[in-house]
Order: C-alpha cells, then structure tokens, then sequence
C-alpha cells in the first residue's frame, strides 16, 4: 500500500509530537530525525505524483469496467455501468480517493466474476492494470537500491 499525502504528513505530526524521553539523544535523536527526513521526502514525491497518478488510474479503471460491462454487468447488478458516474469532482484528494476506492470495489466485484467463469483474457487486463497502478503509485525511498 502506498499511503496518501494526507497519511504521510500525520506520520510526520506523531513522530514529531511525541515526547522523547529523557534518554533519547544521540543516536535515537539521530535516526528520529532522519525519519522525519525520509517522511517528508515521500510527502514530496505524493504531492507532485499523488493527484495525477490518481486521475490516471480512476480513468483507467473506469474505462476497464465499461469494456467488461456488456458480459458482466447484469451479474454485477449494473456495478460496471454505473461506474461511468463515478467522478473525480473537484479533485481533492478526499474526492479522488473516495472515487478510486468505490473503483476498486468494483473492480474486486469484477475480478471475482471473472475468476469464476475462468475469463483468462479479463482476469490478464485485471493484473496488468493492477501493475501499472503500482507503478503510478510508486515512491522511492531515499537510500533504496534502484530508487
């Protein structure tokens, strides 16, 4: 799991709030602060790629629940076509996040049937399209061999 901006900067609000012990100097004040350093890198990296990767991957959602909706969507009880309604608004992050989640369990709903019938070819786009939104999410962490 990838944690949103806002989750990310409440890390940062408890790791800096909580009171350090009277022993806590040296190397725990070290590796505290360094903490705080790496939270507040990830915070850099989810405010520039958070919002668009977001967008991206409601779309991409959208458009794979419409393609599958003419063979699933009267067993899904219309959950596919409906999912064209489920919009981005104005594109907050409580909005965007509420959108890809109401996706999501769409798509879990999806994947299921889909597993059921042993529909190779939706259960394929189903994975590919999970890859792709780790890779949209992704954050590197400083330090991490290859990020």
């Amino acid at each position: 799991m990838t944690p949103s901006l806002p989750t990310i900067l409440m890390g940062q609000v408890a790791a800096l709030s909580a009171p350090a012990p009277p022993e806590a100097s040296g190397d725990y004040a070290v590796s505290r602060g360094g903490m705080v350093a790496m939270l507040l890198m990830l915070s850099a990296q989810e405010a520039e790629r958070g919002p668009a990767a977001r967008v991206w991957e409601n779309g991409a959602l959208r458009s794979l629940l419409a393609d599958a909706a003419g063979d699933y969507d009267e067993v899904l009880g219309g959950a596919l076509s409906s999912a064209a309604g489920v919009t981005d608004g104005d594109g907050g992050w409580s909005v965007l996040d509420a959108a890809n989640a109401d996706l999501r369990r769409r798509l879990i709903a999806l994947h299921e049937a889909a597993e059921s019938r042993r529909d190779e070819g939706v259960q394929r786009r189903i994975l590919d399209l999970y890859v792709e939104m780790a890779k949209a999410r992704h954050l590197d962490l400083p330090g991490a061999a290859g990020g």
